[in-house]
């Protein structure tokens, strides 16, 4: 879908700068750095962290969000760490990811100037004790006077399911039935839009992996996955802010519209990239900032940075180069925030999301066919009038995901046959060459070309 992913980026990319610059918009929601907090007074404060539970149990088909039940004294930003990551790795957002059965701990430490504190939390990884099963199945659909063969895979509320990314990371591809064998997947689908004309095959809508922002596409319509296990949609869009402040001086705002892209070079752009970019940004021009754990360790021109696993780096060109790199000294201290709205910039609570993928157009809301393409943003005949292969997902009123693909539907006829096939909520996803299944380890619906990413379903995950 060439033409749809030109105008798609371009969108997108006004729409971010837009919401970047309006920085008098409080953050009211979403996953947080707190923010810079100063003590009374030159001496160290202490900060009591204290957890739910004195230890943490994780099976090997769950992940665990600390930073959601973390509670502290004082507001400041803290940063994790993983005892032994063989055992369970830990994301700079406080998701705990199991790796084998075992035992290690996870050290959570203040990192603010001024304030100090820690705890250590042992987590024991078990055996993992999902049962849920992906259920395959051919259906004739008949509607607007034709009869269409779907394929679908049902899978009930709660299934494990993470962002299935080509090589585990944003801006690269593989096959579909590679992706699903990567994470050891018994279901995947193929997801968002993305590059796939020349050039570094960056995706274009939302991507959330394991309670991380790993791309930002405000626009469209996007599926997310929250801890209790229920699914949501919504028209998700997303802003990071941050604050940067060096030893002895006034702290100053910063922020981004793109994470994990690559920026247009000789343009103005703000990009943040997080260790599932890769080892390094990929490219070598603008002033890229390294933090890691919330410090600033390294400011650079034109360097192809390296990404720190306990960090990221923030690069900025064109005019934002000249206005917001110069804020960042080397020993600053930086925190950021994220704040989730909607399409009428509503604030939405997202912060309890652990997966998502945005695409769209929207199918259908509470139960109604809801097709608007144009109002999402979409240009492409493609998109707007024509019939083509179609992937989409959908949420039924009981919480059960259904995955499906089929040839030759227009966005209307796509939308109607999730209706029949029982949709409370539904969404489309890329589609054309793109559009793929995996059912219980088999490829049902491939793919004509290679792909950035999906969805990926099972009992046995390898997150």
């Amino acid at each position: 879908m060439k033409s749809f992913t030109k105008t798609y980026a371009k969108k997108s990319a006004a729409l971010l700068l837009t919401a970047a610059l309006a920085l008098a918009v409080p953050v009211s929601s979403g996953i947080s750095y707190s923010g810079i907090a100063q003590a009374a007074s030159s001496q160290t404060t202490a900060v009591t962290l204290t957890y739910p539970t004195k230890s943490i149990t994780l099976s090997l088909d769950k992940r665990e969000s600390i930073q959601n039940k973390l509670k502290m004294s004082e507001k400041v930003q803290v940063v994790y760490a993983s005892g032994n990551k063989a055992i369970a790795r830990v994301n700079q957002e406080g998701v705990v990811i199991p790796v084998k059965q075992g035992s290690t701990n996870i050290l959570i430490q203040v990192v603010t100037p001024g304030y100090k504190g820690q705890l250590k939390l042992p987590v024991t990884v078990t055996k993992g004790a999902s049962k849920a099963k992906a259920v395959y199945a051919t259906k004739k659909v008949s509607v607007s006077g034709r009869t269409f063969s779907v394929k679908t895979v049902t899978l009930p509320k709660g299934t494990p399911v993470t962002a299935g990314l080509a090589n585990h990371r944003v801006g690269a591809v593989k096959s579909l039935s590679s992706i699903a064998g990567a994470y050891n997947a018994s279901a995947a689908i193929n997801g968002t839009y993305f590059e796939a004309y020349g050039g570094i095959p960056d995706p274009y809508g939302m991507i959330i992996s394991d309670g991380i922002i790993e791309h930002i596409g405000n626009t469209g319509t996007t599926i997310g996955f929250k801890w209790d296990g229920s699914a949501i949609m919504d028209t998700l869009r997303v802003r990071v802010r941050g604050t940067v402040k060096a030893a002895d001086d006034r702290a100053q705002s910063w922020y981004v519209y793109f994470v994990n892209r690559t920026p247009t070079k000789g343009k103005t752009s703000a990009v943040m990239y997080t260790p599932k970019r890769g080892a390094n940004v990929g490219f070598s021009y603008g002033t890229a900032i390294t933090v890691r754990k919330g410090i600033v360790n390294k400011v650079a021109p034109n360097t192809n940075a390296a990404i720190p696993s306990d960090g990221y780096v923030l690069v900025f060109t064109g005019k934002e180069e000249d206005m917001l790199a110069a804020r960042f000294k080397k020993g600053s201290y930086v925190d950021y925030s994220i704040s989730y709205y909607n399409e009428d910039n509503k604030d939405i609570n997202w912060s309890n999301v652990h997966t998502a993928i945005g695409a769209g157009p929207r199918l259908v809301k509470d139960g109604k066919l809801a097709v608007n393409p144009a109002a999402e943003g979409f240009s492409s005949s493609k998109i707007l009038t024509d019939g083509g292969a179609r992937s989409g997902i959908a949420i039924k009123k009981d919480g059960t995901i259904v995955l499906a693909t089929v040839p030759g539907a227009t966005i209307k006829q796509w939308g109607n046959i999730m209706l029949k096939l029982g949709a409370y909520q539904a969404m489309n996803m890329d589609g054309g060459a793109s559009s793929g299944m995996v059912a219980n380890g088999n490829t049902v619906t491939s793919p004509g070309r290679l792909i950035s990413n999906g969805l990926v379903f099972g009992s046995s995950l390898k997150w």
